[in-house]
């Protein structure tokens, strides 16, 4: 089947059935795996080298745009105990079970870090959306659950870097590759600070009195891109050098232009980030998951119950009610954006098999539709709870 119709078909889909799932209140990331799903029988070449690099673009422009639109440097700064601590555990906990879940199946170091990573991350927008349904955006927990969410997200993509870092040599690093791992992460980060704080402030004032159209837009996307490159040459993965290119690009008021965010936002989601979860979804083995049966139930149920866990535990530490750590607990566990580039990632990279891959993909779409009924549940039960006690 011609590219460009494979294309046409991914993005229609992907929009079709994302529209479907935002009708029932579910994520967007939804419908792009379903999209897949369905088109993935019909493509002669589902692996096609140029459909991969759309994947990719898609996976650099998710990062960049959640960094640059949803993630504050200073956000993170200003976060409280009340963030930090139960952040820590409900990442603790999902990596932990993700690690001993490989670890008892008989996989490989590697595979049991991956699948820790993937166990250990919230999706920023599953929050945002679960909140707002809900109406408890203001109310607490939830400006703390959104602040937790942005956190895991910064703390995740830290652990993607290392663990991209180390895959590279397939095996634990001697004392002289560690040195180069860390070497290259420090000149990297270096040199991103040194644009972010001195060039790219100053930088952006000329491009604002450009006459041609849309210069700022345009030079956005490049420094993503730019940023995506230099990560690679420093041996970081692309989507690293993308999520921190646009967390710096953010605190540049004159990059950060209402219009020009939601210009970076349509260019993202309305064409690239599509093709990335519906190659996500084209991914999937299906007679693969018939045989893993198990593993699959496993790495669903764990990955779920280790961050509601962690996060109920966390808060508990804090003297949080029950109710207030309960809800804090469900609203670590939705997952889509960092699980699934740490999937691919580690399927391109030949780290995880097929078996692996097609249950964490489950995994993610199980917990963008349990998250959100949990959490009407335990809502429900406070409010319950606290009419008894007016009434008593």
């Amino acid at each position: 089947m011609d590219i460009i119709l494979q294309i046409l078909l991914i993005v229609f889909l992907a929009k079709v059935f994302g529209e479907i799932s935002s009708r029932f209140g579910l994520p967007y990331v939804l419908g792009g795996i379903l999209a897949g799903i369905v088109v993935g029988p019909f493509l002669v070449n589902s692996n096609n080298e140029i459909l991969s690099f759309f994947a990719e673009l898609g996976a650099i422009f998710l990062f960049f745009t959640a960094a640059y639109n949803e993630v504050s440097i200073r956000n993170i700064q200003t976060l409280s105990k009340y963030t930090v601590i139960p952040t820590f555990t409900h990442i603790l906990f999902g990596f932990v079970s993700g690690y001993i879940l490989g670890y008892v199946f008989g996989f490989g170091f590697l595979e049991n870090i991956f699948m820790g990573v993937a166990f250990s991350s919230t999706s920023i927008g599953s929050v945002v959306n679960m909140l707002i349904s809900c109406d408890y955006l203001s109310k607490n927990p939830g400006p703390e659950m959104l602040s937790s969410a942005i956190l895991n997200n910064f703390v995740g993509v830290i652990m993607l870097g290392i663990v991209v870092s180390i895959a590279t040599y397939h095996q634990l690093p001697s004392g002289t590759e560690v040195l180069t791992i860390i070497s290259g992460i420090i000149w990297f980060l270096v040199i991103m600070v040194i644009l972010g704080y001195k060039v790219y402030p100053v930088f952006f004032k000329y491009v604002q009195r450009m006459h041609i159209q849309e210069s700022i837009f345009a030079f956005i996307i490049i420094i993503a891109l730019l940023s995506a490159y230099l990560a690679e040459i420093f041996g970081l993965h692309s989507v690293i050098g993308a999520f921190i290119g646009g967390l710096l690009l953010s605190e540049v008021p004159l990059a950060k232009i209402e219009d020009i965010q939601s210009k970076v936002s349509g260019f993202s989601y309305g064409v690239f980030i599509p093709i990335f979860y519906a190659f996500i979804g084209m991914s999937i083995d299906f007679s693969i998951l018939q045989t893993s049966g198990l593993l699959t139930v496993l790495v669903i149920v764990l990955a779920l119950i280790g961050k509601l866990i962690g996060g109920f535990v966390g808060s508990r530490i804090l003297n949080v009610n029950s109710y207030d750590s309960l809800i804090f607990g469900i609203g670590s566990m939705p997952k889509a954006d960092v699980e699934l580039v740490v999937i691919s990632i580690g399927l391109s990279m030949g780290v995880i098999g097929d078996e692996i891959y097609s249950a964490i993909v489950l995994m993610v779409a199980t917990s963008v539709v349990v998250s959100p009924v949990l959490l009407k549940y335990a809502i429900r039960a406070k409010e319950d709870a606290r009419i008894e006690c007016k009434g008593v």
